[in-house]
């Protein structure tokens, strides 16, 4: 339990983190993380403190809790027909975003997504006054759709936030034999600079106020109507939350 507190604790919505200490330390042994990985969390939070108070952002109550979303023409992972949704709104420079792309959605896809009962969409919310590549980053993948390769590249961008340079994700397209050529033009012409912003809108509009956002819930035929949930949470909290959704 108390590994399961601080680990929620991390990612806390952002309306909440300056409720946190301004000391706060990470344990890098209790918690299974490097020095390196506790350092960059704190700094985040640091981060993310400066700026809200920067912004005199009042501290208010979560918003809304329940999100309908229109899916059509967003990436799908998972089967058209699965009975749940669940929607990711995510910034591939976060460090929290990492951490539940490598730990978390790996067993969820191997238990839920790929067995047919949940599918999986992916959304963008880039946190740009933080992280200076997530925009680019956004952009990147749907290039890479262009070519057939967006989970792929969504997978290594996931694993390696700290490698969204243009000449980093121009290595990750050769690398995943995509033709490097069409993919730095589409990604230097910001094409897909506006359907990144309106993914940004349309997490505001939802309450979504840190990354990753997920909304889960009942698949509809034009998306999905479910909860709204803030954070990388351990794999058991969304677990529970998909069985008590396959019981209804």
């Amino acid at each position: 339990m108390k590994k399961v507190f601080r680990f929620t604790m991390a990612v806390l919505p952002l309306a909440l983190l300056l409720a946190a200490p301004a000391g706060a330390q990470v344990n890098p042994k209790e918690e299974g993380i490097t020095r390196e990985q506790a350092n960059q969390i704190l700094e985040e939070l640091r981060n993310i403190r400066q700026l809200l108070e920067k912004q005199n952002k009042p501290q208010t109550p979560p918003g809304p809790t329940m999100a309908k979303l229109n899916m059509q023409g967003a990436e799908m992972l998972g089967s058209k027909d699965a009975p749940i949704t669940m929607v990711e709104f995510t910034d591939y420079q976060c460090p929290f975003c990492q951490r539940f792309h490598t730990t978390v959605f790996t067993e969820l896809k191997k238990n839920y997504i790929d067995t047919g009962k949940v599918r999986f969409y992916s959304r963008d919310l880039p946190l740009d006054s933080l992280h200076p590549n997530a925009i680019r980053a956004a952009q990147a993948a749907r290039c890479a759709s262009e070519q057939g390769q967006y989970w792929k590249l969504r997978d290594v961008m996931g694993a390696n936030p700290n490698n969204l340079d243009l000449d980093s994700l121009v290595a990750d397209a050769a690398g995943l034999k995509m033709d490097t050529a069409k993919f730095r033009s589409c990604v230097e012409s910001e094409k897909y600079k506006q359907a990144v912003q309106t993914d940004v809108l349309e997490a505001m509009k939802i309450g979504a106020d840190g990354t990753p956002t997920f909304v889960i819930g009942k698949s509809t035929p034009e998306g999905v109507d479910g909860e709204v949930l803030v954070g990388a949470m351990p794999y058991e909290v969304f677990e529970r939350k998909l069985k008590t959704l396959e019981t209804k």
